[in-house]
């Protein structure tokens, strides 16, 4: 006779799983380093400053 299988063990690492995935997915489509962030508000200051030079006065 086999031993008896533990359901709620089963249930927990199917979970645990489930949640793994999701969060390598959310990496996958947020993740973004500090350094990437950093230099993306660089170049979208440095964008309007260089629009903001470029009006003319009325």
């Amino acid at each position: 006779m086999e031993k008896p299988v533990n359901l709620n063990r089963y249930r927990k690492e199917k979970a645990r799983a489930e949640k793994k995935a999701r969060a390598d997915q959310n990496a996958v489509t947020f993740g973004r380093t500090k350094a990437e962030k950093g230099l993306d508000k660089a170049r979208n200051a440095q964008e309007v400053k260089r629009l903001d030079e470029h009006k003319r006065d009325e």
